[in-house]
């Protein structure tokens, strides 16, 4: 397999830089770059850009009004998009990513022209009800019951980690709606506005002091029976398809090698014996084998997307990123964190939402706030121990 970009790639990779560049509203990047958790208005903004140049959905085929990029275009658009600091598309919700794939592949043609439109324009924010206080990992174990009514279903239950859900308008959720068969069996796929009489939902205040986190209740929740995306009982097939979504976006691949970047200028501006942290051998030592890891997983990442663009279907690979991507992350912030030595001990709250540690340069702005909020990367999308399980399964089956 040649993993060499071709000119074509190269052609491409100069046109989205030159966009990016030219359109991604200086104010979004410095918010980005100080701030890990983003208030929506400048998300719509950002996103409104997209669509009016067609770049909305860089994974959705053109008929739904994505670009019809393959995976390699895909992979430089993120690589040029994390380097200019382009907020997470986390703080846009879960429309473009995630909940879309769904919606164009399971939904019907009503659902699609209803949702699909919202979306691109960045007019939904969408949330996501699959976690529960009993049912992380194990998402088979799921209690939150939805039960037909004539026309209608009524949903009860209770859903945690509902991230952004403070700021959607819109939610999907899986809830069971047949309790009597195998569990994977009996669970189905819902949408439904999150002002939904029955629908409550309260903040969880992560460690780094941010909201994006939310618990959110089910009350006698009544939604019309065409809430359901697909068959009834199905939802879980439709869940294992956008799991594999999320675990390829959230290895954050691009991202880390923009991390990796801004760690070497958090280095250069630390003093450090008669020169700068970036010159200490033992920290150098240390970079170097975070940048090995970086290179080998943008390497997977690239031979993936080459797998993905000529028809091949390896079920490993969602998993084997999702694993190592997080492990890095992880590696890359603490590493961030540990850098700014005592400037990194300071963090107060601001009224723009930011945190800052005022000891430290301006460049190491907002890592403690990213690192302690990105220790839960190993577990959100499928902890390191599901998706060791689901490997060796994989493999298991091979043999």
């Amino acid at each position: 397999m040649d993993l060499k970009l071709k000119q074509e790639h190269q052609d491409f990779r100069m046109e989205v830089r030159e966009f990016l560049r030219d359109n991604l509203p200086e104010d979004i990047r410095d918010t980005a770059r100080r701030m890990f958790h983003i208030d929506p208005e400048p998300m719509r903004r950002w996103q409104r850009i997209l669509y009016d140049k067609g770049w909305a959905a860089p994974g959705w085929p053109v008929e739904y009004g994505g670009t019809g990029w393959s995976a390699i275009q895909r992979f430089i658009f993120d690589e040029e998009y994390c380097a200019l600091d382009g907020p997470l598309p986390l703080m846009m919700g879960h429309g473009v990513q995630i909940i879309g794939p769904v919606l164009y592949t399971y939904g019907t043609e009503a659902q699609k022209a209803q949702y699909l439109p919202r979306i691109l324009k960045g007019e939904d924010f969408w949330a996501q009800g699959f976690s529960e206080p009993g049912a992380g990992s194990d998402l088979a174990s799921l209690r939150t019951r939805a039960v037909r009514d004539g026309d209608d279903y009524v949903i009860d239950g209770h859903k945690i980690w509902t991230s952004m859900a403070h700021h959607s308008n819109m939610l999907f959720l899986l809830a069971r709606t047949d309790p009597e068969v195998k569990p994977q069996k009996g669970i189905s796929f819902f949408v439904f506005p999150t002002d939904t009489p029955g629908v409550t939902v309260r903040p969880i205040i992560s460690i780094d002091r941010g909201h994006s986190l939310n618990e959110s209740f089910y009350d006698n929740v009544r939604i019309p029976a065409d809430s359901l995306i697909g068959e009834e009982g199905q939802g879980w097939t439709y869940a294992k398809f956008l799991l594999g979504h999320e675990r390829f976006n959230i290895a954050e691949i691009a991202r880390s090698k923009q991390r990796i970047r801004r760690l070497w200028q958090i280095a250069r501006a630390m003093p450090a014996g008669e020169g700068t942290l970036a010159d200490d051998a033992g920290f150098r030592s240390r970079m170097t084998a975070l940048e090995i890891d970086m290179a080998t997983l943008e390497q997977l990442g690239l031979r993936v997307a080459w797998e993905m663009d000529s028809g091949v279907q390896n079920m490993q690979s969602a998993s084997i990123l999702k694993l190592r991507g997080s492990r890095l992350i992880q590696a890359v912030t603490e590493l961030s964190v540990e850098a700014m030595g005592y400037a990194g001990l300071a963090y107060h709250p601001q009224q723009d939402g930011s945190q800052i540690s005022p000891p430290a340069p301006e460049v190491a702005q907002g890592k403690m706030e990213e690192m302690l909020f990105l220790r839960a990367a190993t577990i959100y999308g499928g902890s390191s121990e599901t998706q060791l399980n689901i490997l060796a399964n994989l493999i298991y089956a091979e043999v």
